[in-house]
């Protein structure tokens, strides 16, 4: 089993990527394999809405000039789907916020490509507005017919500068269990 792990934070090596990297952790413990892709530096551009998905069916956006495709081939190869962002201004970064728009057309134009796959959402914000955040990958997950695990908090982090979520206690044990809940459900859709 795979997990396709993207990370939507614009900074390398900051808060997001901790998170990502202790749910991977108790992913990889209960021996689910785990591709993290970081999408700073990358080059994520909006739906056009061209509906040419919904006439291609080939499982990728028509768009082929940025990264997009590449984490679209990713997601639709994993048996799990871990998306994270930051919080930017009550909401997802514009790289996760453009991949779900793109994705998410794909995955409806191909008869729902993500269906009953694993998928969770995490969440870092310094102070406010994780929820509306959080509650915009939740929504790519259940319009596009996923399972998704929940934990013992919202899947959210506090922190602000490099490394700050590691201080985050409450938020790093949400973290791991989360990690344990997507693994658990991973094997029980495998079933």
């Amino acid at each position: 089993m795979k997990v396709v792990a993207i990370n939507g934070s614009s900074r390398k090596g900051g808060n997001t990527s901790e998170m990502v990297k202790r749910v991977s952790s108790e992913l990889e413990a209960e021996g689910i394999e785990v591709e993290v892709i970081d999408l700073a530096g990358k080059t994520m551009k909006g739906c056009i809405a061209c509906y040419k998905c919904f006439e291609n069916k080939d499982r990728l956006c028509a768009v082929k000039n940025d990264f997009v495709n590449e984490c679209i081939a990713a997601m639709d190869g994993a048996d799990g789907i871990l998306l994270a962002s930051p919080t930017y201004f009550a909401n997802i970064s514009p790289e996760i916020k453009a991949l779900i728009d793109r994705a998410g057309m794909v995955g409806i134009a191909n008869d729902y490509m993500y269906a009953r796959k694993a998928g969770a959402g995490i969440v870092v914000k310094r102070r406010g507005g994780a929820m509306q955040a959080f509650n915009a990958l939740n929504s790519f997950f259940f319009i596009e017919q996923m399972m998704v695990p929940g934990s013992r908090y919202w899947n959210l982090c506090v922190g602000r500068e490099k490394g700050e979520v590691l201080e985050d206690a409450e938020g790093m044990e949400t973290m791991e269990v989360l990690g344990k809940n997507m693994a658990w459900l991973m094997k029980k859709l495998e079933d």
